[in-house]
């Protein structure tokens, strides 16, 4: 069964996917009663879901049950693939690598089976050195894979 963080997610993608303009306008407290959460949810996953690092702008107004416009950003691909570059600095974990390669899938930057076979070279069981230089490793693997997808 999916978590409701998971099924508010999907929701507002689907609302996304169907907007002219990859900009949809909701109000924080009539989602909240739609999925029978607290507001606090909402605002949960669109922190953690809709962030400028996935490709997402969120702008809140306060008053009027809490209007939220997302934006999905129009990002050149290259562009993105330097930023995310550097955004990996010398170390990353396995959480956060694996959103990075899903969120380049979700952006058709990469194709499933590319973004498998990243997966797969990353994951813990690849990586089988000690923990303490794991992360700094796998950064690596991961920055040359993304390089790779410039040339």
């Amino acid at each position: 069964m999916a978590r409701l963080s998971d099924l508010i997610e999907a929701f507002i993608k689907d609302l996304l996917k169907n907007s002219e303009g990859q900009i949809v306008e909701i109000k924080r407290n009539e989602l909240a009663n739609d999925f029978n959460c607290a507001p606090s949810q909402i605002n949960y996953v669109l922190t953690t879901r809709f962030s400028v690092e996935k490709g997402y702008e969120v702008q809140s107004r306060r008053g009027g049950g809490g209007h939220i416009k997302i934006i999905r950003l129009k990002i050149d691909d290259a562009g993105l693939i330097y930023n995310i570059i550097g955004d990996i600095g010398n170390s990353i974990n396995m959480t956060k690598a694996v959103s990075l390669v899903n969120f380049l899938h979700e952006r058709g930057i990469i194709k499933n089976r590319e973004a498998r076979i990243m997966i797969s070279a990353i994951n813990n069981r690849a990586l089988n050195i000690d923990s303490e230089i794991k992360n700094v490793v796998r950064a690596g693997i991961l920055k040359s894979m993304l390089a790779s997808l410039l040339r």
